[in-house]
């Protein structure tokens, strides 16, 4: 019996490590954990019917985030059910929100629709301290080209998987043709995200090619009156310099479209961020 257990006690002396391949063991478990924590990190919108998302009470403030590119890496891939295909970014940006709304998913996709009534949002401009236009028109298109406006867009035009244009005058990059996809629209969910189709410039100067400016909006009611909102907004990594950094004006530009869609007045003290 004393030579069996000694000659078990050799053999698994024998399968063990030393004491230094024990530490390199544990210091690769380490690493790999924070890998795997580092893969996980990111924007995770509500693609299912159920919120991956914190979400503040109906009332306070939304929760708005600039991601930079040290927190998850160069080759950042978005969410599958965004439906971008590209990956990176030069600048990212998520919101999330919940508010109160009794008009139910009919009277959001109107809003949505109305494309005209995005003129005069406002946003809190950190470079000049003060409140400033962000959107100086806008109006539906018929198509991707400039210049053949129409009527706002009718909650019956706005089917899921509806394709619809619109060309917007931002205040610092002027105009540009947006196209909106439809992505959902019942009575309880509502998804659309947007992109440019046009350049957009300053001056001649080429900011965003066609694809680089886009955003996704889920909105899905938690309750008779309470909507849970959501939004990813990216510009591509290919961008222009010129728009990189920027990071409280651009919260502060998201958070006016949230603020638009809720009902709340975009130029609301205080900002969310100075």
């Amino acid at each position: 019996m004393l030579a069996q257990t000694l000659f078990r006690q050799i053999r698994v002396s024998a399968l063990l490590p030393a004491p230094d391949c024990v530490v390199r063991l544990a210091f690769t478990a380490v690493l790999l954990c924070q890998a795997s924590g580092y893969a996980q990190t990111g924007p995770q919108p509500p693609c299912g019917n159920e919120s991956v998302s914190a979400y503040p009470d109906p009332g306070s403030a939304p929760v708005a985030k600039f991601w930079s590119e040290s927190e998850f890496g160069h080759d950042w891939r978005p969410p599958a059910c965004t439906g971008w295909t590209t990956a990176g970014f030069a600048t990212l940006v998520t919101t999330a929100g919940r508010f109160r709304y009794t008009a139910g998913a009919e009277g959001l996709l109107r809003r949505v629709g109305a494309i005209s009534e995005r003129a005069g949002i406002r946003y809190w401009s950190t470079t000049h301290q003060r409140w400033q236009t962000l959107v100086v028109s806008a109006h539906a298109s018929v198509g991707p080209e400039s210049g053949h406006g129409r009527q706002d867009f009718t909650v019956d035009e706005m089917t899921a998987g509806k394709v619809l244009y619109l060309d917007q005058v931002d205040n610092l990059t002027g105009s540009a043709i947006y196209r909106m996809h439809i992505d959902e629209a019942s009575p309880n969910r509502l998804v659309f995200d947007i992109e440019n189709v046009s350049t957009v410039r300053y001056l001649i100067l080429p900011l965003f090619h066609p694809g680089e400016i886009q955003s996704i909006y889920f909105l899905d009611r938690e309750s008779d009156d309470v909507w849970r909102y959501y939004s990813i907004s990216r510009t591509g990594r290919n961008s222009s310099s010129l728009v990189a950094g920027h990071e409280a004006s651009t919260i502060n530009r998201a958070v006016a479209y949230y603020r638009f869609l809720a009902g709340i007045p975009t130029d609301q003290e205080p900002p969310a961020a100075r």
